[in-house]
Formats: C-alpha cells, sequence, structure tokens
C-alpha cells in the first residue's frame, strides 16, 4: 500500500471518529491519490491539485468542491509530509447555492398521480414511489434519510419516524400529520400482502423487498418530471427531489408568517426538525423566496418604526 494511500486511511478513520460519514470525501480522495500515483508523486502539490480537480470539462461546479476536499487532505498531509503543499482558497471560486425549485400544488398532485400509473399495474412499485414521493413532500426529509427509515424507525400509531445517523451522523424525531399515517400504514400493508415475507428491514423497498437503491429513484424521479411536463424531454437539468425539501421550509415559513407568528423564536424549531446543523442554514430561505423576503423586511421595518 503506498503513503498515501495508508494516509488517506487513516485520514477517513479521523474524520468518522469526529462524526462525519465522509463517503463522497471517500470517493473523491480514492480517485486523487489514484491521479498521484499514476504521476509516481508522494507529496501533494497546488499544481497536481488543481489539474486533478479541473481534469472533468464542464463540471465547474464541482471542480471547487473536489479542491476544498483535497485542501483538508493536504492539511492532514503536512504534519508528517512538509513538502505537501495546501491549495489556497480561491483558485476556483464556488458557485452560488442553487436557488430551489418551489413546486405548486398542481405540480405534485401531478407527479403523484404519475406515480400511481407506473407499470406493472400489480407491483408494488407505484405505491411505493407514491409512498416516497409524497412523504418528501410533506416531511421535508432529506432523500437518503427516506431511503434509510426502517420498519421499526416509522412509528405509525404514535406518528413519528426515528431519523436515524443523519447528516454529521446527529439523529432525531420527525412528527407526522395523521393523514400521512394513513398514507404509510395502507402502503405497509400493502408491501406486507406483496411479500408475504420480509426480505429486508427497510420500510421502503423495492419491488422484491430489497432496499431501495437512490439511483433507480432518482431515474423514476427523471422520468415521471420529463412525462409530466416538470422537465423537457431533452432537459438534463430541473426540479430535484431535493427541492421537495426545500418547498416544505418556504411553505411553512410563509404559513408562520401569513399567520403572524414570531418566526424567529420559531426558527431553531424548523432548523431542528429539518436536521440542520447550523440554523443559519435554515435562515437562507429567507433570501431563496421573495414572498418570504418581503415578510422579513415588513417585520423588520416594523421594528424599526417600533423605536423611540
Amino acid at each position: 500500500m503506498s503513503t498515501l494511500r495508508t494516509a488517506l486511511r487513516d485520514y477517513l478513520s479521523l474524520q468518522r471518529g469526529l462524526g462525519y460519514k465522509y463517503v463522497h470525501q471517500e470517493r473523491t480522495l480514492t480517485s486523487f491519490v489514484l491521479f498521484m500515483e499514476q504521476r509516481k508523486t508522494a507529496f501533494i502539490t497546488t499544481k497536481l491539485a488543481l489539474e486533478w480537480a479541473t481534469q472533468s470539462p464542464g463540471r465547474h461546479a464541482s471542480w471547487a468542491i473536489h479542491l476544498s476536499d483535497v485542501r483538508g487532505f493536504a492539511r492532514y498531509l503536512r504534519n508528517s509530509e512538509p513538502r505537501t503543499e495546501i491549495p489556497p482558497t480561491g483558485l476556483i471560486p464556488r458557485s452560488g447555492r442553487i436557488r430551489p425549485y418551489l413546486y405548486s400544488d398542481t405540480e405534485i398532485q401531478t407527479l403523484l398521480t404519475a406515480a400511481l400509473a407506473l407499470p406493472p399495474e400489480q407491483a408494488l412499485r407505484r405505491w411505493t414511489y407514491h409512498c416516497l414521493f409524497g412523504l418528501l413532500v410533506v416531511t421535508g426529509l432529506r432523500i437518503g434519510e427516506a431511503l434509510a427509515l426502517r420498519r421499526d424507525d416509522v412509528d405509525i400509531e404514535e406518528g413519528i419516524l426515528t431519523i436515524r445517523g443523519a447528516k454529521f451522523g446527529k439523529s432525531r424525531l420527525v412528527t407526522i400529520h395523521p393523514s400521512t399515517r394513513q398514507v404509510l400504514l395502507d402502503y405497509a400493508h400493502r408491501r406486507d400482502v406483496h411479500l408475504a415475507t420480509p426480505h429486508s428491514p427497510y420500510f421502503l423497498v423495492a419491488e422484491r423487498g430489497g432496499q431501495l437503491l437512490p439511483q433507480s429513484v432518482y431515474r423514476v424521479f427523471w422520468d415521471l418530471s420529463r412525462q409530466t411536463g416538470l422537465r423537457a424531454a431533452t432537459a438534463h437539468t430541473g426540479p430535484r427531489l431535493h427541492d421537495f425539501r426545500h418547498r416544505f421550509a418556504v411553505a411553512t415559513l410563509l404559513d408562520w408568517y401569513r399567520a403572524g407568528k414570531d418566526v424567529d423564536n420559531l426558527m431553531p424549531v424548523l432548523s431542528t426538525y429539518l436536521g440542520h446543523t447550523c440554523i443559519r442554514d435554515t435562515y437562507w430561505y429567507l433570501s431563496a423566496c421573495p414572498e418570504l423576503m418581503e415578510h422579513a423586511t415588513r417585520r423588520l421595518e416594523k421594528r424599526w418604526e417600533a423605536l423611540p
């Protein structure tokens, strides 16, 4: 095993010991180490790091992220290899955060209806995707969190979901509406009738009972998006599954503002519900939606008017 590979193994172990999952970073840095080995280089230089990070044409959004991953690894290596160069920040400007697509109620209903029409007619597949997409809409869960739900994590009777080992290894409880409980109960019944013997501990399952994989979910979502007009037939970009989460956050904030509630005091509640590690990530939605920004501005103006 090369020195860099050994160092990478130790680095990943350290990060995971601190509570980070480092799944994507492991793939990224493994690719980088292979790149360095092919060039027979034992230590990191800024020039090679930049060459590796920018080798994929037309993917500027990922270049800065990849270089950032290498920067963290290089800081770790610098302690044992003084020749290591740490790529400076700003070499590749990061793209701005993607503005969320805010689905309309009609678009969501059309997508859910299309999911219920998925072939084959007598299979579990259509009910699985109808339940999954609906759950993302009404809870704001990340797609990985929804797919990771196990049977024991879904307390239908109490209306509580246990989200385990979410981002940064934190777990949380998510309450659900009675109407959502009914949909989950209906799906669980259909699933258990379809699968006489459970093949998996997961709540949402693939047709034969195995774990539902993200790549399969994305393919179905893209197909349905094109079918329902959310994306053009040949489009490679458009509304995302993650935008269901954005819609949930924005809709919650709008409801609070329209009801005249103290949003600043409620913001930590929403942040906890969404599993944000920093409340700043929740406040970002104020700038992501023009109506929310208008409500926030009006609230601030009223405070100023009240000042002596």
